[in-house]
């Protein structure tokens, strides 16, 4: 037990018990850098409301201020929501800011795919990610799927609480349906999460638990964590019992996988059979610098579901909360819908290209996203000395934190209406999708590491928007809390509850 005489652990104890004194005082917005504990008391103090409190101490320092932790604890990092600090870390000096070693290890989970890596390993599964998703196979599959899956699993759903005029969860909805097309997309199996019976699922409710506890990594001492995670007590034992429930279904999935298409005869056409981890083991081998093995598919698959699953989940509830609350907005989606996707009157087939033509509803996403970013918050770390536009000097192995949910509510960036919520400010005159840049509008990243699924991720939640609001009203329960969720994705604290009544269309 000697790890209980190193210093940063004693500190950690003494940490506690000052918080629990600290806790006794009424909550402030200020904060202040104390000896030794640093400002680590007011942020534990408002870490319930923390994106809100990040963004108010932004805005009292100019868009960019350091956060001092405690002694021996390596705590200390920079955090920002200027723009032009943005596009120079993102952008124009994009070597001198990589993941870093501090990021991998909270988040370890992830092993070695294309979130957690940096250099010659990113650029491999960089050129990997981008031949998969822009082939023609892969476009082809995952408009026809999508259509699909809301057709045959999401609207069936919403027609029985419909009909029963059931309170339910739409936030609950959005995660399975996103869950279920996350496995079947990435690993060609449907876990089948989203269904009348709304049943529960181990592995699905593994993967909450995981971005749940990898929250906690960000606001406690690293020595705390790590001497839980060491001792397998609280929210890392949590973790790791999380982690191994998962792991066991993926890797089982890929198993499953690989025998089943051992076994098959039958050739492939360009609608079935397709999954991302079947495609990305056969390109991995015609693509220098990657080892394919299992663990690369487990971390490919799990990075990949990750992207797909919780962010467009978290987009979509934040989406539907607003168009609930806006009514003039529901109204001008609901014009535009009947102009471009109605036949006589009745839904048509459609495809991408029709759906590209959903100007405003693309102006509502855009907005919805600003506001409220499915990812709050971007790590990155520097390599060598360096001084941002804002002025402040970054030494090496510096912890950058940009905080995307805090650019979204800066009048720097978006004028004096900033928290108005206005989808024509992504219009033009002449009803066209205005270009912003990727450095202020940041919910897809910015620079080299721009999302490569960007427009999948727009047809995605385009095609099962305009499906909801055209046949379905959605009332959000009067009283309901709505606030952001402390994970590293941004969910809502307690869930969207809805009624959901039919239209007669």
């Amino acid at each position: 037990m000697a790890i209980l005489f190193y210093p940063e652990i004693l500190v950690a104890i003494f940490l506690c018990l000052l918080f629990l004194c600290h806790l006794r005082c009424n909550k402030s917005r200020t904060i202040t850098n104390w000896p030794v504990v640093g400002m680590l008391p007011g942020l534990l103090q408002n870490a319930s409301n923390v994106h809100e409190y990040v963004t108010w101490l932004l805005k009292q320092n100019g868009g960019t201020f350091e956060f001092k932790g405690p002694w021996f604890t390596n705590m200390t990092f920079m955090v920002t929501s200027d723009h032009m600090n943005i596009h120079h870390m993102f952008s124009k000096n994009f070597s001198n800011y990589t993941k870093g070693q501090k990021f991998q290890e909270i988040f370890d989970v992830l092993g070695d795919g294309i979130f957690n890596s940096d250099s010659d390993s990113w650029t491999c599964q960089r050129k990997l990610l981008h031949t998969v998703l822009k082939d023609k196979k892969f476009k082809l599959f995952f408009e026809q799927f999508v259509k699909g899956k809301v057709e045959k699993s999401l609207i069936p759903v919403l027609d029985h609480v419909s009909s029963f005029g059931i309170e339910v969860d739409l936030q609950d909805i959005f995660q399975r349906f996103t869950f279920d097309t996350a496995c079947l997309v990435v690993l060609g199996f449907d876990p089948n999460c989203l269904s009348i019976e709304f049943p529960d699922v181990s592995h699905a409710k593994a993967f909450d638990q995981l971005e749940e506890c990898l929250l906690y990594r960000h606001i406690v001492p690293e020595s705390c964590w790590k001497l839980q995670r060491w001792l397998q007590i609280g929210i890392e034992k949590k973790l790791s019992s999380a982690w191994k429930i998962f792991d066991q279904f993926i890797y089982k999935c890929i198993s499953s996988r690989q025998e089943e298409l051992s076994q098959s005869k039958a050739p492939k056409t360009e609608e079935e059979n397709f999954d991302l981890l079947t495609a990305f083991g056969e390109q991995a081998e015609e693509i220098g610098g990657i080892i394919k093995s299992d663990k690369f598919l487990r971390d490919t698959a799990l990075n990949l579901m990750v992207a797909g699953r919780d962010t467009i989940s978290a987009g979509l509830t934040w989406l539907f909360w607003i168009v609930a609350t806006h009514p003039h907005v529901e109204a001008k989606i609901l014009e535009e819908i009947k102009e471009h996707l109605l036949d006589n009157g009745k839904s048509k087939d459609f495809n991408i290209d029709e759906i590209g033509k959903l100007v405003y509803l693309h102006g509502v996403i855009c907005e919805s996203l600003r506001l409220y970013p499915p990812v709050p918050f971007e790590h990155k770390c520097s390599v060598q000395f360096d001084i941002l536009p804002s002025g402040h000097s970054i030494k090496p192995n510096t912890t950058m934190l940009c905080s995307l949910y805090s650019m979204g509510r800066m009048e720097s960036i978006w004028g004096q209406d900033y928290m108005d919520f206005k989808p024509e400010r992504w219009i033009s005159e002449r009803g066209r999708i205005l270009h912003t840049p990727s450095f202020k509008f940041i919910a897809f990243n910015a620079g080299p590491r721009t999302c490569i699924g960007k427009d999948i991720a727009f047809i995605q939640l385009k095609i099962i928007a305009s499906a909801i609001i055209w046949n379905y009203h959605v009332h959000v329960v009067e009283g309901h809390p709505v606030s952001p969720s402390i994970s590293i994705l941004l969910h809502m604290k307690h869930g969207l509850k809805v009624r959901i009544s039919k239209r007669n269309v």
